[in-house]
């Protein structure tokens, strides 16, 4: 590869770049990855870097400005479509980086749908059923994704060197008429999870140890997903550079969909500050904590630890299923070795509700309710106080508060009586008696009794600063929680924990995610660092929900500062995961797709550490430290009784009183 300043062909503006989320909905891992690089891609390509998508009205409201296209060529293209009977946008994204973004209105086209999926039966033999609506959207978005492009080449003065960087099988179709149409684009296809591997996942197979032996045809055909298969497998065969967004998921493709891909990393900027950042927002979490177990707030909240996990829900692949059971053992060993440590974990997965319940939003109401009659009976005392001062005497504290004042106070304490436990859900499920988290929990007898060292919180919304029950957004919620659970089956890269590391968060990942595999291959000793690396791939699991009870009783037996340094550490890798370091892997695929393409204008030879061939062992980045706390499994064994360290968790600490019955075996 030459930079841009000495290419034979021309000068940078002749290098527009193109890139394809394909899919409409600003949530998930791929809305992450672009929002997030914008910025540095930006950087790189100036103002020939456009983002194209699907038009939704209600998302450019408030996050696009409109705007007229100042390239030429651009606005010719957006003319001529739109003269066509297109509906072409053209904007800003408002964002870091500000880039440049394209959409398109699908349903504006749905006329051509019937010509358009005949052609791609006669050039592909892809065929598409009229039902499914999602695969005809993308069949939409993807004829009119190549057909702006051709249009674009024509319009343009001089021949340009195009890029197009395609992400997910949403906008594989694009990707596939490029080159059937022989559009001289050089194409780049990025998979952040194949979509036969979710679908496997989410059934409960034996998934990894049987990536080898799948009749993938079969497999997707008794899914009913075939077609989409065939047009995730097409783009990823037709494609200059295939790239994934980690090495668990490039092993998958490779047998899966039967091309081995180079590598592509995707992640975010670090932040700082993170230290009073994780005070200012645990106290909003404190907060909710204390109208929601109002009645039952019979624990100290300076001894309490926040957990969460949050994502898709998919309640195996995301692992809430193992994740509930460590904390039933969790709950039982804080117990019995009467520990005053408590644990409220929230669930933090969108399903299917109508409401939120009565009783949460009460609990609200009555923290309020208390907090001004407190503020009420404080003016009065000051009121008092500030007088008795002024005439030069001491107050008599037995004047400073009055018959009315003690009256107000006690039926604020009378309205926090309550005769129920607090509610696990904060929402009305349509599904209450089929919900996977809902019936593990009380499969578990996880109720949130005054007995129970950890509570559960099941929210099952997006979060949001508007909310009336917990208004927070979801960056200050993990910033005021202590440690974010993300032991996944099934996880292609890992942005949640990711998240958390970049904040100065500590996380549990697993080595079946992306993130997982990276952090090992990059520090000494991951736990040291606040990454707990859960072993999903090699133990069965019942010893993989043994080893996340280890991991979070150690962390649960940590003092104040332990921790503190721990999330010192942990922040100090947000520079491992910052675009300006995992930005090269993108940048790399770019250049490599140029090469492929125009191989008369362009060459690239891969630096030794992203070659795609056989990659050279790397050593750590992070070396392990030498002062504590060190990793959980020494936590552990120095607080242990000496009866119990040769057993680890794997032995059960009688149970003092009768009646505790543990729900301890999976």
């Amino acid at each position: 590869w030459k930079p841009p300043g000495s290419l034979p062909v021309g000068p940078l503006p002749r290098l527009p770049t193109w890139e394809w989320p394909g899919g409409g909905a600003p949530v998930g891992g791929i809305y992450t990855v672009l929002q997030t690089k914008a910025k540095i891609t930006s950087d790189e390509w100036g103002e020939n870097y456009f983002l194209m998508g699907p038009y939704l009205e209600q998302n450019v409201r408030t996050q696009v400005e409109l705007i007229d296209p100042p390239h030429p060529a651009v606005r010719r293209t957006i003319d001529s479509m739109n003269a066509k009977g297109c509906k072409v946008y053209f904007g800003r994204w408002l964002i870091e980086g500000g880039p440049y973004v394209v959409l398109l209105d699908v349903g504006a086209t749905a006329w051509s749908l019937d010509r358009w999926k005949t052609e791609l039966w006669e050039s592909c033999a892809i065929g598409v059923p009229w039902y499914d609506r999602e695969a005809n959207d993308a069949v939409l978005f993807g004829f009119l994704a190549a057909w702006f492009l051709g249009e674009f080449v024509a319009q343009c003065e001089e021949k340009p060197f195009v890029i197009g960087h395609f992400h997910e099988w949403l906008a594989g179709v694009g990707l596939i008429l490029c080159r059937t149409r022989k559009l001289p684009v050089a194409t780049i296809f990025t998979t952040h999870a194949t979509l036969l591997g979710r679908y496997l996942c989410a059934g409960s197979v034996d998934f990894y140890n049987n990536l080898h032996a799948f009749n993938v045809d079969k497999e997707a055909g008794d899914r009913q997903i075939y077609h989409r298969y065939c047009m995730e497998r097409a783009a990823v065969h037709c494609t200059h550079v295939f790239t994934t967004v980690s090495q668990i998921t490039a092993v998958e493709a490779e047998h899966l969909l039967k091309r081995k891909p180079g590598e592509g990393l995707g992640k975010f900027s670090a932040m700082h500050e993170f230290q009073n950042l994780h005070a200012q927002s645990k106290a909003h979490i404190q907060e909710f904590v204390r109208g929601h177990f109002y009645g039952h707030l019979d624990f100290n909240l300076d001894k309490t630890l926040f957990f969460f996990i949050a994502g898709r829900y998919e309640f195996s692949n995301k692992g809430a299923d193992i994740f509930l059971e460590a904390l039933a053992r969790l709950n039982y060993l804080l117990r019995v070795n009467g520990s005053q440590v408590t644990v409220v974990t929230f669930f933090i997965m969108p399903a299917r509700t109508n409401n939120f319940n009565v009783e949460s939003l009460k609990g609200q109401a009555v923290r309020k309710q208390l907090w001004d009659t407190a503020n009420a009976v404080k003016e009065k005392f000051g009121k008092k106080l500030y007088e008795s001062l002024l005439v030069g005497n001491l107050p008599d504290m037995n004047k400073m508060l009055d018959k009315e004042d003690f009256t107000m106070m006690k039926r604020a304490i009378f309205a926090t009586q309550r005769h129920s436990f607090p509610p696990v859900c904060t929402h009305n499920m349509l599904d209450d008696s089929t919900d996977p988290v809902l019936n593990t929990i009380r499969r578990l007898g996880l109720f949130n009794s005054s007995a129970d060292r950890v509570k559960v919180i099941f929210h099952p919304e997006f979060l949001s600063s508007t909310s009336p029950l917990l208004p927070v957004d979801y960056e200050e919620f993990v910033r005021g929680c202590h440690l974010g659970v993300f032991p996944s089956y099934y996880e292609p890269w890992g942005y949640t924990p990711a998240e958390c590391t970049v904040m100065g968060i500590p996380s549990i990942s697993t080595n079946l995610s992306g993130f997982g595999c990276f952090m090992e291959e990059h520090i000494a000793d991951p736990s040291a660092y606040g990454i707990y690396i859960l072993d999903r791939r090699f133990r069965a699991l019942d010893d993989s929900c043994t080893q996340l009870t280890s991991f979070l009783y150690s962390f649960c037996q940590q003092s104040r500062r332990q921790r503190i340094i721990q999330r010192n550490r942990t922040e100090r890798l947000s520079d491992l995961l910052d675009w300006k370091y995992l930005g090269r892997y993108y940048m790399s695929a770019r250049h490599l797709a140029l090469a492929k393409a125009f191989p008369d204008n362009f060459t690239y030879e891969p630096p030794e550490e992203t070659a795609v061939s056989v990659r050279p062992p790397r050593s750590p980045i992070y070396p392990a430290p030498t002062l504590p706390p060190r990793n959980p499994a020494w936590l552990s064994q120095t607080r242990q009784p000496a009866a119990t360290q040769s057993q680890g968790l794997n032995h059960v600490p009688k149970a003092p009183n009768p009646q505790i019955n543990p729900c301890y075996p999976l």
